[in-house]
């Protein structure tokens, strides 16, 4: 089956932490495998912050709509995640998402599902599960 090119829902999405330097090493680590980088660090008066992309892209409006779409930012004081939110972020194989959650756990995360196919979410649905340092619930996926 073939699918039409995706335009970009969502421009990006922010969310925060108490110590941008944990969630750094945290998001450095755990989204390499899915083939994203840090492409930026900004020192905003609202608190720092540093987004995640593919390689050699930059964030809107300098860059591509949509390019550069996580972003992690300071904030003085702890925020609970609401209940049912997470991030799923796409995976380009079961490999990725393996060490995805390898990367989450070396790094301060805590285990919220392993590598695994995932049936009553759908057909070939392969994902792994983690709690990020902050509480903040991420999940890598891919088809197969």
């Amino acid at each position: 089956m073939t699918f039409p090119p995706v335009r970009p829902v969502i421009e990006h999405l922010s969310i925060t932490t108490v110590d941008l330097p944990r969630a750094v090493r945290f998001y450095d680590a755990v989204l390499a495998p899915l083939g994203l980088v840090r492409v930026a660090d900004y020192d905003e008066p609202e608190g720092a912050s540093a987004c995640w992309g593919p390689p050699g892209t930059i964030p809107a409006p300098e860059g591509a709509i949509g390019a550069a779409p996580f972003w992690v930012q300071l904030r003085d004081e702890p925020f609970m995640p609401p209940p049912g939110t997470h991030i799923a972020f796409c995976a380009p194989d079961e490999a990725a998402v393996a060490a995805f959650h390898a990367a989450g756990l070396a790094t301060g995360g805590t285990d919220y599902g392993a590598p695994g196919l995932r049936p009553h979410y759908g057909p070939g649905y392969y994902a792994a599960f983690l709690q990020d340092p902050d509480g903040w619930r991420i999940e890598a996926v891919t088809f197969v």
